[in-house]
């Protein structure tokens, strides 16, 4: 049977865990035979967004360029991921509206958990001033309202987050359920 495609929007800081549950979905439903593309937020601005700024306009110019590649995935089939920050709840609703078949994933760690775990130091960069409009240390970060899926990856394993994403995309029936291993004897 061929299965609809559908938008699979991933939220949150920077080091929340947007890029390791965006991965882990994807292999997931690689393996189920799904048509699958992981848009992530870093590869996007370095291609088709760049010189493009971080100002809020420029932020939204981004955020529209790939719900708009999304959008054209998902009406051919394919399942797409999108892991990027998308601080502004008004781009956000923005896209939902425009795509109707998106899935907001809401990855929420809280701001010391995140700087934490940033290996490239830019959190550190941020608060020493040599990076400017940084989401969540001197420009806001919008959590989403009403996410379809909350994951806390403070406290739960990225493979809890990733099953939780799953349960919830085989409950709308998006995705074919995991194949069962059967024995006989």
């Amino acid at each position: 049977m061929e299965r609809q495609g559908f938008v699979l929007w991933l939220t949150g800081l920077c080091g929340s865990g947007k890029t390791t549950i965006a991965q882990g979905v994807e292999q997931a439903l690689k393996k189920r035979s799904c048509l699958v593309e992981v848009l992530d937020g870093d590869a996007i601005r370095t291609n088709l967004s760049k010189g493009l700024g971080y100002s809020r306009e420029d932020r939204a110019t981004n955020l529209r360029r790939i719900g708009f590649v999304s959008k054209l995935l998902s009406r051919n089939g394919v399942v797409a991921i999108v892991a990027a920050i998308s601080p502004y709840a008004d781009t956000r609703d923005e896209i939902r509206k425009d795509t109707g078949n998106l899935i907001e994933v809401y990855v929420n760690a809280p701001l010391e958990v995140c700087e934490s775990r940033d290996v490239k130091g830019l959190y550190a960069m941020a608060r020493a001033g040599e990076l400017l409009a940084f989401t969540g240390i001197d420009d806001p970060y919008e959590p989403p309202s009403q996410p379809d899926v909350v994951c806390y990856t403070d406290r739960e394993t990225p493979a809890e987050s990733i099953a939780k994403v799953l349960a919830e995309l085989e409950q709308r029936e998006l995705i074919p359920e995991k194949p069962r291993v059967e024995f006989f004897i």
